[in-house]
């Protein structure tokens, strides 16, 4: 009896044993199985065989990450899972470190199309990123933010009691702008000021100014181009045929504050100053495909007598930086003033889903002779600054040295 007694103890414990390595088993199994097995009702979250065999690409810490936000994250509810797809698309984007590539979710996409194709309430001012800190290319003339006080180069750091730190471009705009009639507050960092500015600015239906001439008592003829808008080549013809009514030889073409615009206008109005065939901006998309060179049509009017001076400053951006570069580079004027902002690159709107987009770079910008407009900017031929006491004085040092060159 004892005999069998000890057979069935000696079974039993073998079992246990048995069990035990068995679960210790499935335990090491279901710790070692790659994170994304873990996933449920999630759809297409294999990883792509093209994005597989390009680089050796580990996709385990993200899956990990997920469960535990899943598992731990005590508010994990009210946030779905495909919002946190749209979070995760965000950072992929946002690891680029390029402010004007960005993810639009559904919501910001809708707001993002209407603001683009509709009318909306704004307060007339352009703005960019500048050593990752949302800054003030330019306010435009006669708009809201340029009768607050505005000014090229301010250093945006709240949007009402909203802080723009690691804030886009994008989603800076979508604050600012609003219902006609209402009040956006922006603090703002101004380099000859000691502690930040609050200034309330009341949004309006916003008309951008383009053009304006004047032909000055000492002969010299001078065209202020505000923004590269549709109407600017047509518009711009309009302003070179006063000017050869004028009988002057001597012109000075004022694009300070002027953050831009469309791409075919300034080259467009590059062809007045350059032969056919000469380069206006050179599209440089990198290693992905072979650059584009956009060339003057060849309207070049101007004679050897010709004289320009292109006045530029920090608010001076985008298609103004390419029509500037265009005329240093190739001669046909000096530039005067200050450095311009810096931004010469191309960006593409690709729906992702129905209801997003990814806003992305696909260029960079380079003037005829190779210079990185996104990069460095252009430094003028001759640099001019306009301090604070030449504001409070009324004075343009800039244009007094464009007509001091010209006389």
């Amino acid at each position: 009896m004892q005999k069998i007694i000890k057979k069935i103890t000696y079974a039993f414990f073998a079992l246990v044993i048995f069990a035990g390595f068995f679960l210790l088993g499935v335990f090491v199994g279901v710790a070692k199985q790659p994170e994304i097995s873990k996933i449920n009702n999630v759809s297409n979250k294999e990883i792509p065989t093209a994005i597989a065999s390009s680089e050796n690409i580990d996709f385990d810490p993200f899956w990990k990450a997920w469960n535990i936000i899943n598992e731990k994250y005590p508010n994990v509810k009210p946030i779905s899972g495909q919002d946190k797809v749209w979070g995760a698309i965000s950072g992929l984007a946002g690891s680029l470190n390029d402010p004007y590539t960005v993810f639009f979710p559904p919501q910001e996409n809708k707001l993002f199309k209407e603001s683009i194709n509709g009318e909306f309430g704004g307060v007339g001012m352009e703005v960019g990123m500048k050593d990752k800190i949302l800054t003030v290319i330019a306010p435009l003339k006669d708009t809201p933010a340029f009768r607050a006080g505005i000014k090229s180069g301010d250093k945006i750091i709240k949007i009402d009691d909203k802080s723009t730190a690691d804030m886009s471009v994008d989603k800076a705009v979508s604050l600012i702008r609003g219902e006609t009639g209402t009040k956006v507050t922006l603090t703002v960092i101004r380099d000859e000021e000691s502690e930040p500015l609050e200034i309330s600015i009341i949004r309006e239906i916003i008309k951008i100014p383009t053009l304006e001439t004047e032909k000055r008592s000492d002969g010299i003829f001078v065209i202020k181009l505000y923004n590269f808008s549709i109407n600017s080549p047509s518009l711009f013809r309009k302003a070179l045929k006063e000017f050869a009514l004028s009988k002057s030889t001597k012109m000075i073409l004022d694009m300070r504050g002027n953050p831009g615009g469309f791409l075919e206008a300034s080259i467009d109005i590059a062809s007045w100053f350059l032969p056919i065939g000469k380069s206006v901006v050179i599209e440089d998309f990198g290693d992905k495909l072979p650059e584009k060179i956009h060339r003057s049509k060849g309207y070049d009017i101007f004679n050897k007598n010709f004289k320009l001076i292109v006045l530029v400053d920090g608010g001076s951006a985008s298609a103004s930086e390419i029509l500037a570069g265009a005329l240093k580079d190739h001669g046909v004027g000096l530039l005067v003033g200050e450095k311009t902002f810096g931004k010469g690159s191309v960006q593409e709107l690709i729906d992702i889903t129905p209801d997003t987009a990814l806003k992305i770079t696909i260029a960079k910008w380079l003037t005829p002779g190779g210079t990185s407009i996104s990069e460095q900017g252009l430094k003028p031929d001759i640099e001019v600054k306009i301090t604070k006491e030449d504001i409070d004085a009324k004075r343009d040092p800039q244009m007094d040295k464009a007509i001091e060159i010209l006389k």
